[in-house]
């Protein structure tokens, strides 16, 4: 295939810039070049343009910045048509809107237009890859991982295990799901660049025979992923010592059955102590932070008053702050799933996943923007002030997948 190439601003990392001093890499004037899906090399314009083929396809735009795809660790794609629903807690959420919304995705068309929908919003806001919860119904996953294989996107799903303390209509078993998970692992995992994850809902909606079941696969299966809820919420915690009496923590309850090991995400995290926390960092274990969540549901409110103030003073005098959080929405994300070797980076043989960022994509940020006096002031500006405006171009293995130009020219033909 012939070579393409972007000479624009390139951002990656090495490391953690919180913790290293050169794990920031940033070219002010940079060129990318990938083929095959693959990048070749990405560097400085000067030291890597004789890489470049006689045929290449070269595309200037000094004035954008290119940063690997971003990568989402915990979403639930059945929950699109739900997002800004109001509750006050997360048990009647879920009562309320989830488990209703969900019963629709029984039908193989409503899950296929709702995945359709749910990654091309994905790609708008430059997400490339994600972990993504689908529902019980085993033909909410094959939706998903169809629309996702059609787009060549790497992504991590699976299908909910959910036997008890949920409606009828929404309950599987513990043979059920395990069947069902088994099935889907050999039609999807590894299959282009898709990839499984057992997906217990949380503990308190699966019998202890259904997790049971779980481990086995868990254990069946070493390189695909988990993912699951843990100390979410305050009355969650009470109903889950209710179901599972003698277990040390919510945690042990995951880890009792096999399930906390590499490459096991569990969401929200809130309310671990600091034996669970490092029974995590023995295991290999990964805590997905749910801001947003957290905060809508009351779920860490009196931890918020209690610590906000002074972690925020504290943490944002760190001269990399915004620079970490592209860090951890990238590199970071990619190396605790253990694909820092595909995804997150810009990397020579990775896969050419990338994000084309405008800092002029709205009038404020552009007013912002051409203030700024370092790569740390933009990042920050970017993280405050964009949007999925901000996203002109993405790019999944080497092919433009979300243009914002071509979707705004949609919507104006639309009006």
């Amino acid at each position: 295939m012939t070579q393409t190439a972007y000479r624009a601003q390139l951002l990656t990392f090495r490391e953690d810039p919180v913790h290293a001093a050169n794990g920031v890499v940033y070219k002010a004037d940079g060129l990318l070049i990938f083929e095959d899906g693959k990048v070749v090399a990405a560097g400085a314009y000067a030291s890597i343009r004789d890489r470049l083929a006689a045929d290449a396809t070269v595309h200037t735009m000094r004035d954008k910045l290119i940063v690997p795809g971003f990568i989402d660790s915990h979403i639930h794609y059945s929950q699109t048509d739900i997002i800004a629903s109001p509750a006050p807690g997360l048990l009647s959420w879920l009562n309320t809107y989830t488990f209703p919304t969900e019963h629709g995705f029984e039908n193989p068309a409503v899950a296929r237009e709702t995945a359709s929908f749910f990654i091309d919003e994905l790609l708008a806001y430059g997400t490339t890859t994600a972990l993504v919860y689908c529902t019980v119904h085993k033909q909410s996953a094959d939706a998903f991982f169809t629309e996702s294989e059609s787009r060549n996107l790497r992504m991590v799903a699976g299908k909910v295990l959910m036997d008890r303390n949920c409606p009828e209509f929404l309950r599987d078993t513990a043979q059920a799901g395990y069947d069902d998970s088994d099935e889907l692992i050999a039609r999807w995992h590894g299959r282009g660049r898709q990839q499984y994850a057992l997906t217990p809902r949380f503990a308190p909606t699966s019998t202890k025979a259904q997790l049971e079941a779980c481990g086995v696969l868990a254990q069946k299966h070493q390189d695909v992923f988990i993912q699951s809820h843990v100390a979410e919420n305050a009355d969650e915690i009470k109903w889950v010592e209710s179901l599972f009496p003698g277990h040390r923590s919510y945690l042990d309850i995951y880890d009792h059955y096999g399930l906390l090991r590499r490459r096991a995400m569990y969401g929200h995290c809130i309310y671990l102590d600091d034996a669970d926390r490092q029974r995590m960092a023995e295991t290999g274990a990964v805590a997905s932070h749910c801001p947003t969540s957290n905060l809508f549901l009351g779920a860490a409110c009196s931890i918020s008053r209690r610590l906000a103030r002074p972690t925020c003073r504290w943490h944002w005098r760190r001269t990399s702050a915004a620079a970490r959080m592209f860090w951890l929405a990238t590199t970071g994300a990619a190396q605790v799933l253990e694909l820092d070797n595909k995804i997150g980076t810009l990397a020579a043989g990775s896969e050419a996943d990338f994000v084309v960022l405008d800092p002029y994509a709205t009038p404020l940020l552009a007013r912002r923007t051409s203030r700024t006096e370092s790569l740390e002031e933009l990042l920050f500006a970017f993280a405050l002030l964009g949007d999925d405006r901000a996203v002109f171009e993405t790019y999944a293995a080497g092919k433009r997948v979300h243009s914002r130009e071509r979707n705004t020219a949609v919507l104006k033909l639309a009006a």
